[in-house]
């Protein structure tokens, strides 16, 4: 619900962009992130702004190359993107969110889902792998004489 409290928490007017994270987010965020290797070149880019600008590309779903000029280098960011994506750390922040988000909800931190589709009971209701006759049924409207409906390639 909108109260006056949950206005101020979610407003992102203040934000350069409003896909960037606020310094509560950051919180969560930041000891999830790999610190530099030892002996290499300091970074000399900054970890929040990578993190801000891939949330930038996520929520707005531009191409690389029309990434605003205020933002690191694209090369950088995709370096960053495949870097954390080969070494987990994408999915180590996905689980760590997913968790908080679910105990803030009041549930289970690891649920066990079932999922059931009405695609999957209709199929079955009709008897499953028999219902997969549209392959050789004769083609509506043809006015040739052996045209066949294949709804799968023929070898």
């Amino acid at each position: 619900m909108w109260t006056d409290e949950n206005r101020g928490r979610y407003d992102r007017s203040r934000l350069r962009y409003p896909s960037d994270l606020t310094d509560a987010e950051w919180v969560l965020i930041r000891p999830l992130i790999p610190p530099c290797k030892r002996g290499g070149r300091r970074r000399t880019v900054a970890l929040r702004e990578v993190v801000n600008d891939l949330m930038y590309v996520l929520s707005t779903g531009c191409q690389w190359r029309a990434v605003p000029k205020d933002l690191p280098a694209r090369s950088t960011l995709h370096d960053y993107l495949g870097l954390w994506r080969w070494s987990g750390t994408l999915d180590r922040i996905h689980h760590t969110l997913y968790v908080a988000c679910r105990e803030q909800a009041g549930r289970e931190a690891s649920p066990t889902p079932a999922i059931i589709d009405s695609q999957s009971v209709k199929s079955t209701e009709k008897g499953g792998l028999r219902s997969i006759r549209t392959a050789t049924t004769p083609a509506k409207g043809s006015k040739a004489k052996s045209a066949m409906c294949w709804s799968t390639p023929r070898a």
